[in-house]
């Protein structure tokens, strides 16, 4: 997620949601959104690992 959100970026994000969401509803978009963009952008960064090296390390098939 960009550093600041704006106020057209949570207005979408508010019209997206069906008429009668909760503030959970709500806190579950966006904490979705900041993690999605967060990995975002830690993979256009680099910071990402080989699914085979996560496996070993865990001991998953």
């Amino acid at each position: 997620m960009p550093a600041t959100m704006t106020k057209k970026d949570a207005r979408k994000l508010v019209d997206s949601l069906p008429e009668r969401s909760s503030w959970d509803d709500l806190m579950h978009e966006i904490f979705v959104r900041q993690t999605i963009e967060a990995g975002m952008a830690d993979s256009e960064a680099g910071r990402t690992r080989d699914v085979r090296e996560v496996r070993r390390k865990y001991n998953l098939p």
